[in-house]
């Protein structure tokens, strides 16, 4: 258990995977996202030592978690979204330590 009692978890996939992405986390205990369009770049080295091609549209998944779910999570994301998927998705998490306007169950 982390000093945080939540995280955020974002995803950036290609466009049109973030209800994949979703659906993952769903899978994995996660309630719901937000999702957020973006553009993504990177040089033609960036992309021969990553060995991917970067998609310019973007959708990123962000979903407020206990920490507790974080790693399913991101491995459900890796699975279902990741790099070896047409979704080439990466995912990350930053802690949160407070939240409001939002009824989440305190109970740990």
């Amino acid at each position: 258990m982390s000093a945080y009692p939540y995280e955020v978890i974002f995803c950036i996939v290609n466009a049109g995977y973030s209800e994949a992405a979703m659906d993952a986390a769903k899978k994995c205990g996660a309630k719901g996202g937000t999702v957020i369009h973006a553009r993504g770049t990177a040089n033609a080295e960036a992309e021969k030592v990553f060995g991917i091609t970067v998609e310019p549209d973007k959708e990123i998944v962000m979903i407020l978690v206990p920490d507790g779910l974080t790693d399913q999570i991101l491995h459900g994301l890796y699975r279902e979204v990741g790099l070896e998927t047409a979704g080439q998705g990466i995912a990350f998490a930053l802690p949160v330590d407070k939240i409001v306007g939002l009824q989440i169950d305190q109970a740990k």
